[in-house]
Order: structure tokens, then sequence, then C-alpha cells
């Protein structure tokens, strides 16, 4: 095991590979969405693209599936918001420009964003889509362009498009070749994966 850990050091490089591409300020905010298939894909490439904080509006935990998620919501730091509004208004303060999507007659083709700036991409609930609360406060509206006969992609699937785009852009310009994290920050993360999470789930028996 490696000191300090309880992890072996193979593992434990792992993290530290993973943590070192994180892209802090390229954010997630699901407004509800309540299908557990979908909630678990879209973690599972979330993690897949850096992605490091989900923002969540819903009722109560999100609904999640680890047989599809692979484990994957394990690896990043979900937020539960009370209010739409005022933690988009937060973000929003925090310099982050906010990018929702949805049909709107106003919505840019979705490779028109510049993803490498601080940005919260805004997926909403499955048949309804985001709230007028949320296309009122986003900077920009996305739409992905479709020329079948059905005029929607199922949420999971649009998000990891926009996603894969943000990835594209952030890889282009040297994003993932250097860590984005501060020093204390991994330390913080690595205490979290490679203590208390291997504590908790020897607890639960799964180890």
């Amino acid at each position: 095991m490696s000191t300090g850990y309880l992890v072996v050091a193979q593992r434990l490089a792992r993290m530290k590979e993973v943590l070192s591409r994180r892209q802090p300020d390229l954010r997630l905010f699901l407004e509800r969405v309540v299908n557990y298939h979908n909630v678990s894909a879209i973690l599972r490439t979330a993690d897949a693209v850096g992605v490091f904080h989900v923002h969540y509006f819903h009722p109560d935990h999100l609904p999640i599936n680890e047989a599809i998620s692979c484990g994957a919501h394990k690896w990043l730091f979900l937020h539960q918001e009370q209010e739409v509004t005022a933690s988009l208004a937060r973000l929003k303060a925090q310099g982050y420009q906010l990018v929702a999507t949805g049909l709107f007659p106003e919505a840019k083709f979705f490779r028109e964003v510049d993803y490498t700036r601080p940005t919260v991409i805004i997926v909403g609930h499955e048949l309804e889509g985001i709230s007028e609360e949320v296309r009122k406060c986003a900077d920009v509206l996305v739409k992905i362009p479709m020329y079948g006969m059905v005029q929607s992609l199922n949420v999971s699937v649009a998000t990891a498009v926009i996603l894969y785009e943000a990835e594209r852009q952030r890889r282009a310009k040297g994003l993932y070749d250097r860590c984005r994290l501060g020093e204390d920050e991994i330390n913080a993360v690595l205490e979290k994966w490679a203590h208390e999470m291997v504590v908790r789930e020897k607890a639960r028996g799964r180890l």
C-alpha cells in the first residue's frame, strides 16, 4: 500500500493521472433529469471527459444505477441545488458562462460556443427540457442539428455530444496537458478517494 493512503501504488498513480486532467471549470447542471438510466449515462460521460463538478436540481438524491454509471459518480463532486435561479446566478457571478440546451429559435449551433471558457452546460427534463427560468438565465442556448424525422435526442446522448465538443476544443488548446488543480486541492481529493472512500466501502462489505 502507498504511504498515507489505503490503496496500492498503481491505483494511487492512476488517481493522480486522472486528477491531472480534470477540468474544474467545465461543469454540468442537470435540471430535473429524472430517469436513472439518463443520469447514470451522463455521469459516466462527465467522468470520461474530465468534468469534476456536477450540479443538479432534483427533489431527492440523484437516481443512479451503478451498473450503467460503472461507478463514475464516485469520482465526481455532486452538488444538490435547492433553487435553480439562485444557483445559476451564483455560478455566473463566479465567472462561468451558462450554456443551456433547447430547440429554441434563438439557439445557436452547439459548435459555435467557446467551451474553453469557464462553462456550465445545462440540460433539462427528458420531456419538458429546461425551464423558462433557465432559459432566461442562460448566456447562450445551443442546439444539435438533426436531419431525421425525430427532432430530438435522448438527453444523455445530447449531453455526450456537447461534452465531447467541449473536450475537443479544450484538448486543442492544451487544457488537458497541464494540471488545472492546486496541490492542496489534489491532496484533499486523494484523501477522499484513497482513504475515506476505501474505509466506507470496507464498512459496507464491498472490499
